[in-house]
């Protein structure tokens, strides 16, 4: 038998690759006489050969029909977003009428917390993780003093209790056990944006439900990267947004679930036309009546244009099987970057990510031997060789094999590139 970690072995695995083809549905961006190695797909994806027909189609559509675009023909615009509700239904595990295509994620997270952060005298708080990406910081802080409450005091921020930076099952249970009489919402990422952790969303509801306190969660970096199932976890609401594994473009329309009991839900919310039901919209009443399920939370009607990338993407990710073939493929690749740096650069790079594959998606976070300065010059070094990943302050090289489009001979170069540049 070959070794598993040699340049053989690894341009057999490109060559068994059953996803392989699917690497010429994306445009690579190119370097030198080549293409780059692009390892950025949590941060954006890259353009899927389809997205400009998708996008031209509209246009096209637009200049023959104009406002008659919205009724007649192909792709009718008033109905535009309803061919995302089972492709998206499928990606996250929900069902179609608790998934939508709306705005943008942190627009999404407030109108979500307007519904579902209802804080009393006796729960005024919400619980999240150390350390969150600072859009979610700051929507959940403003959130807390638009209703006269302290984030001092209201906003818990649960710090790492692992060594490499990370959260394990039991903090979380005794930080909702703690604070759960005081807790109004637990607010919990999908896929940590830093250290690459994947966490138990269906045990984390659970606490946070027992503990009588909403549960949200922001997928982000989960969504298109891990399999989900969120209708099963029964958290009540979740928001991500597609321009990083959905590979929909940058500033992308985003995402949302609202769970099925939630569907004729009284909660207040910030309503708009597009969120009314469809039947009677157009008799232009005063008097709002809400959509049942998750898009009765729309606000206005969807942007045509930004959606049309995202109908080319969820095409290409049905036809890959889906999130189960993705994610076969998707772990053996991080598996490989996992083993070659542990037998040929443990001298240099300290992977922060979790080994466990059940506790991470594609994303390893590496911190480099020597601190800060020398990370930076590693990364400056391997953009320079046309390697794509993305630097995070204070010290992290994110790392991210995308089963869609990344080979794995894409991680053996990773490795070697890094080799050269350290001398080894």
């Amino acid at each position: 038998m070959s070794n598993p970690l040699s340049r053989t072995h690894v341009i057999a695995l490109d060559a068994a690759d059953p996803l392989r083809a699917f690497r010429n549905e994306f445009l690579i961006p190119r370097w030198r006489n080549g293409e780059q190695i692009y390892f950025c797909g949590n941060s954006l994806g890259l353009q899927p050969r389809g997205a400009r027909a998708a996008v031209e189609q509209v246009l096209d559509k637009w200049a023959h029909e104009a406002v008659e675009g919205h009724f007649t023909g192909q792709g009718q615009w008033m109905t535009y977003h309803e061919q995302l509700r089972e492709p998206l239904a499928r990606i996250v595990g929900a069902l179609p009428s608790e998934v939508v295509a709306m705005n943008t994620l942190t627009a999404n997270l407030h109108f979500m917390m307007v519904s579902f952060y209802r804080p009393t005298a006796q729960r005024p708080a919400i619980l999240m993780e150390a350390g969150a990406f600072p859009s979610d910081r700051h929507a959940v802080e403003s959130q807390i003093r638009f209703h006269g409450l302290d984030p001092a005091t209201d906003l818990i921020e649960l710090e790492p209790d692992e060594a490499e930076g990370t959260l394990s099952m039991e903090a979380i249970a005794r930080a909702i056990a703690t604070h759960g009489p005081r807790l109004a919402l637990v607010l919990w990422p999908g896929v940590q944006y830093r250290t690459g952790q994947a966490f138990d969303l269906k045990e984390i509801a659970r606490l946070a439900h027992a503990a009588g306190a909403q549960v949200g969660f922001d997928l982000a970096h989960a969504v298109g990267n891990l399999p989900l199932q969120l209708h099963d976890s029964d958290a009540d609401f979740a928001v991500w947004c597609h321009y990083k594994y959905l590979n929909a473009g940058p500033g992308a329309v985003a995402g949302a679930f609202v769970h099925a009991r939630h569907a004729h839900s009284d909660r207040p919310r910030f309503a708009g036309w597009w969120g009314h039901e469809k039947q009677s919209r157009f008799l232009m009443a005063p008097e709002f009546v809400p959509t049942p399920g998750a898009e009765g939370w729309q606000l206005s009607n969807p942007p045509v244009l930004a959606m049309a990338p995202l109908v080319a993407s969820l095409e290409l990710f049905d036809r890959a099987g889906g999130m189960a073939a993705l994610r076969a493929k998707s772990e053996k690749l991080t598996a490989l970057l996992e083993e070659l740096i542990e037998s040929r650069l443990l001298d240099t790079l300290e992977i922060i990510t979790p080994a466990e594959p059940e506790r991470r998606g594609c994303q390893l976070s590496l911190r480099v031997a020597g601190g800060r300065e020398r990370g930076r010059a590693l990364f400056d070094y391997l953009v320079s060789v046309g390697i794509t990943g993305d630097w995070r302050e204070p010290d992290v090289i994110r790392i991210s094999p995308i089963p869609l489009y990344n080979r794995y001979m894409d991680v053996y170069r990773f490795v070697e590139e890094v080799e050269a540049w350290a001398g080894v």
